[in-house]
């Protein structure tokens, strides 16, 4: 994963000429810096995203890197649209999943940053499902959320597996919050 972009590789990625990058750059509208003793500019990846973002630009290959990739499984409509009215589109790539084999065909396409069970589908579905994805290496860092009902409790099961547990009925914000933090922890440390 590339952190620090020439002007020519950014001209790639936006699809324009070096020239163009570089008055971007030289009018303040995209910011880096310059290597020193030299005229050549460097763009870190972030400041990148950011400017591509702002102007509503595609992010091409640097998509899997700015958009946090979310799949609910099993999730009600209630709680989903709670999250997708917090969670901004332009960050947040969402995608449902109803059943465990749902879950595996939606991993395997989306590869996401985070999943949210929803134990309202069944206590066992619900565990096979996290530790089928905890079993794969492909998987081992994705942050595993759980929806606890007040009939669920957290005993009886290897908690280990997720990265938090919720109860019913919680604030849809709150997650979301939690969401944004797992994941943008796990894209820092990728």
């Amino acid at each position: 994963m590339r952190t620090i972009f020439t002007t020519g590789q950014v001209a790639k990625i936006c699809k324009v000429a070096p020239r163009t990058v570089s008055k971007w750059f030289d009018s303040g509208r995209l910011r880096g810096y310059r290597i020193p003793g030299s005229q050549d500019r460097r763009i870190p990846r972030e400041h990148l995203i950011r400017f591509l973002k702002e102007h509503g630009m595609p992010l091409g290959e640097l998509e899997d890197e700015a958009m946090g990739k979310l799949l609910l499984v099993g999730v009600d409509g209630v709680v989903r649209s709670g999250l997708e009215g917090v969670l901004p589109i332009e960050d947040f790539k969402i995608e449902l999943a109803a059943s465990g084999f749902e879950a595996g065909i939606q991993a395997e396409s989306l590869h996401p940053d985070c999943v949210v069970i929803d134990f309202a589908m069944g206590r066992n579905e619900s565990l096979m499902i996290a530790q089928n994805l905890r079993r794969n290496n492909d998987y081992t860092d994705t942050v595993l959320i759980a929806l606890l009902s007040d009939d669920d409790t957290a005993s009886g099961f290897d908690r280990t597996i997720f990265n938090e547990t919720f109860r019913k009925p919680f604030d849809a914000a709150l997650l979301a919050e939690r969401i944004r933090t797992l994941v943008s922890r796990r894209k820092t440390l990728a």
